[in-house]
């Protein structure tokens, strides 16, 4: 099939080494690849990282339910979608007929041929997030938005429910 009907080509990324791209217009909600690789426990994929002592902070996994889905052993080209704090993509995870926890990337917008194809990776780092982690995980996006780290953002509580949550301790209160 031309490269020119294909649904998404691989390619050097001025982002990060290669990069997945939109081979013809792609819909907003089109599911565009399923993310493959040897499903592996967490253990395991502790033992195998790096996979690249030059670069440990690159892998190509993904964190799934029933363990890690490691796209660098039997993956497909989506191991190559890179990161974007303003992503064009999104992960959407659902099970399969196999009974496991199956990754899927879909468009979140129409995507133009030609367009660089991006999720946010939102990583997650068990303990306390350092400069140096933050650096060791650096972001190259250049979005408008960039938090400048592809580790995932702490999830702050909304002041406006921490206030209806105030109000409505503070009127449980005075009614004792």
């Amino acid at each position: 099939m031309p490269a020119a009907q294909r649904k998404i080509v691989v390619r050097q990324s001025k982002i990060h080494g290669r990069g997945v791209f939109a081979g013809r217009d792609l819909d907003k909600g089109e599911r565009l690849i399923e993310y493959k690789g040897e499903r592996i426990s967490w253990d395991e994929a502790i033992a195998r990282h790096p996979h690249d002592p030059a670069n440990p902070f690159h892998t190509f996994y993904f964190d799934v339910d029933d363990g890690v889905i490691d796209g660098g052993v039997g993956g497909n080209s989506s191991r190559y979608i890179n990161h974007s704090c303003n992503p064009n993509c999104t992960a959407v995870t659902e099970p399969g007929p196999d009974g496991l926890q199956h990754v899927f990337i879909e468009a979140r917008r129409a995507i133009p041929a030609g367009s660089e194809l991006f999720f946010d990776y939102g990583l997650v780092i068990d303990g306390r997030i350092t400069k140096q982690l933050r650096e060791d995980y650096r972001c190259l996006c250049g979005s408008k938005n960039c938090r400048g780290t592809m580790l995932a953002e702490k999830k702050k509580k909304p002041a406006a429910k921490k206030r209806a949550r105030t109000s409505a301790k503070k009127a449980a209160d005075s009614a004792d």
